[in-house]
């Protein structure tokens, strides 16, 4: 302890005149070191962290304005907790920045979200000892810890559970299920709540005004005084009715503060604080130790904190590319300025919704990310965000599909898998006209594991009356797009993140037939049938193979996973020896599946070779795409090394 108190002066003494200490992340041992520091070290650390999280993200790319928004509360947390035996709990991982630094990953948070190196979110394989539930989705932090508690208590434990939740991930149904349950069974757990009044978007809804009704803490105190100096002033009755003003004193602040809803769920109620006093901070979560039973501390924090562009512009620094650290612009790269399948997706829906008046807009927290910020803008009353409530967006198109709109439900691949069972029974089981696109289908980079939509054709295709495409390229979205707002049913569309091929998207948009793929390359040694993000680079490795050994290989566009077009399956069957397979999806139960199951029931498998291509039955660590791609053989190469390798070569 006294070297740790000796290296604690020596980088005290950095500082000149007074100010800030400078090095402390070299100088301490982290995280047990954060409890020896004074306030002024502590804020003077939090600068040190905050500066490291905009280099780093500035060079790598990743959830900057979150992570900023939470350094003085990560720092305060660590100063009272220890998060070697506590428990804590951060929401979503948007927040968990400071966290891996402050827990034995500053040295390696440079190659944060690269290939090999530190995730973007807490996971347990990473640090065993300090990230101690893996997330990535949102709104799971409160049932997690209250698991933690009742194991802590049935070992006979006394080490404090807490999650950190942002205001954002509290409009989810899962987070209330979790207080309920807490509540009603008293246990010791603390619930801090990050209220930055946004989530990624701002937030909307009735609860977002709830949780944003602040008290003026200095007018309150005022009337508080003024009204039982009044009192008091006509004799003993008065004295008696400032005493019963006390006692209503809750009453009285609740009626301004959310204390009013969470101690109904029985937590004990605290705040709202602010999130950047390190002093204050440090003294609530002193006393907040010493409680019992379930505890909500309110914090008021400002996203991107510290750092003037993430602060003027939240939205877009919340997940963000590299940029420059000295002015927040973003770093342009020599090259591709084709339109992302998000941006020509919103713009073809803005066009579908100037003659089709049924059209309705609907996102889950996620506007910009989904590419309906124009339709926002050009369609406001047909445009509807639910916060981070996918169960409820699905069962809400459910309802306006019903009613004979044509609602279009645009969400991430990975987080439309909490809405399976609204797209069974809700959706599918009524055979309702609900349209679901899918953004980041397949391999999504560096966010990893809890991102790639590696399951949707998957966990879709097997559902009764539901019509589920994959475009070969940006056209083709529009032109499905299309398909599946005239289709009088269930309809999904998943395509992959970022840009496409460059086709033209000049022409009208065509409703396709369904169940009908294309044959874009004849051959004579072998067909792959590939769909979605796949099919050009497996035209370019038939090309490539063809130039090399004379190998003549088939590529078929499969289009529609769902229903499959059988016939031209069967055809191409009867037609080539080998038959390959390629989609960028688990193989479980995908695409390569459903040929396997068709060509298995209608006889077709005998002296025929089929190989599958797609993503293999573990999940898939973060990296950029293309890295990925290669890794897994679904890039061009791998997919002509699959092909001669089928063929014999």
């Amino acid at each position: 302890m006294r070297a740790f108190e000796k290296t604690l002066s020596l980088a005290s003494q950095a500082g000149e005149g007074g100010a800030a200490p400078a090095g402390l992340l070299d100088a301490i041992p982290l995280p047990e070191g954060l409890r020896g520091l004074s306030l002024e070290q502590l804020s003077g650390l939090a600068q040190e962290v905050r500066q490291l999280i905009i280099e780093t993200v500035s060079a790598t790319g990743g959830h900057l304005a979150p992570g900023l928004g939470v350094v003085e509360l990560t720092c305060a947390l660590y100063h009272v907790f220890d998060p070697g035996s506590d428990r804590i709990v951060w929401d979503v991982g948007h927040q968990a920045y400071a966290h891996k630094i402050l827990t034995g990953r500053r040295e390696r948070f440079r190659t944060l979200r690269q290939y090999g190196g530190i995730s973007g979110f807490p996971r347990p394989e990473e640090s065993p000892l300090y990230d101690h539930f893996g997330v990535g989705h949102s709104s799971t932090s409160i049932s997690a810890a209250l698991g933690m508690a009742v194991a802590r208590d049935l070992r006979g434990g006394g080490n404090k559970v807490l999650a950190v939740i942002g205001d954002g991930s509290m409009t989810a149904g899962l987070a209330y299920e979790g207080l309920n349950q807490a509540g009603g069974m008293e246990r010791d757990l603390i619930v801090v709540l990050n209220d930055n009044e946004m989530s990624i978007s701002k937030n909307v809804g009735a609860l977002s005004s709830f949780l944003s009704r602040n008290l003026s803490t200095p007018w309150v105190m005022r009337l508080k005084k003024d009204f039982e100096q009044r009192l008091k002033s006509i004799g003993s009755l008065g004295k008696e009715l400032a005493a019963l003003a006390r006692r209503g004193e809750d009453s009285f602040k609740h009626f301004f503060t959310p204390g009013t809803l969470f101690q109904s769920f029985g937590f004990n109620y605290i705040g709202p604080i602010n999130g950047h006093d390190l002093k204050e901070l440090v003294r609530v979560f002193e006393q907040v130790r010493e409680l019992e039973g379930p505890t909500l501390v309110h914090v008021l924090t400002k996203k991107g904190k510290g750092y003037e562009p993430a602060e003027s512009n939240p939205s877009y620094f919340h997940g963000v590319g590299c940029f420059e650290p000295e002015t927040g612009q973003a770093v342009k790269f020599a090259g591709c300025a084709l339109p992302s399948y998000t941006e020509v997706f919103g713009r073809a829906l803005c066009e579908l919704a100037a003659v089709e008046p049924g059209v309705v807009a609907i996102t889950a927290a996620m506007p910009e990310g989904t590419g309906l910020a124009r339709f926002a803008e050009e369609y406001p009353e047909r445009f509807v965000d639910v916060g981070i409530c996918e169960q409820h967006a699905v069962t809400f198109a459910a309802g306006l599909a019903r009613e004979g709109y044509r609602p279009v439900v645009a969400i991430y691949s990975t987080f439309l898998q909490r809405s399976y069972d609204q797209i069974v029974h809700d959706v599918c089981l009524q055979n309702l006209p609900v349209t679901f696109c899918l953004d980041r289908g397949g391999l999504v980079g560096e966010d990893g594991a809890t991102h790639h939509g590696a399951f949707d054709l998957s966990f879709l295709r097997h559902v009764p009356n539901m019509l589920l495409m994959a475009p070969k390229d940006e056209a083709e979205l529009r032109d499905m797009l299309a398909t599946a707002l005239a289709h009088d049913g269930p309809a999904a569309v998943r395509y992959p993140r970022g840009v496409g091929v460059g086709a033209d998207l000049s022409g009208p948009m065509r409703p396709l037939p369904p169940g009908r793929g294309e044959m874009l390359r004849e051959g004579r040694d072998a067909c792959v049938l590939a769909v979605g993000s796949r099919v050009h680079p497996c035209l370019e490795a038939a090309e490539e193979l063809e130039q090399e050994t004379g190998l003549r290989v088939a590529v078929f566009n499969a289009r529609f996973v769902k229903p499959l077009d059988e016939a031209a399956v069967l055809e191409l069957a009867g037609r080539f020896p080998r038959l390959m397979t390629v989609e960028e999806n688990a193989l479980a139960g995908g695409f390569g599946s459903a040929v396997l199951e068709l060509l298995a029931d209608r006889g077709a498998l005998a002296n025929l070779s089929v190989k599958r291509l797609g993503l293999p039955d573990h999940f898939v660590e973060h990296g950029a795409q293309k890295l990925l791609r290669q890794s897994l053989g679904l890039d061009k190469t791998g997919i002509r090394q699959a092909m001669a390798e089928l063929c014999g070569k």
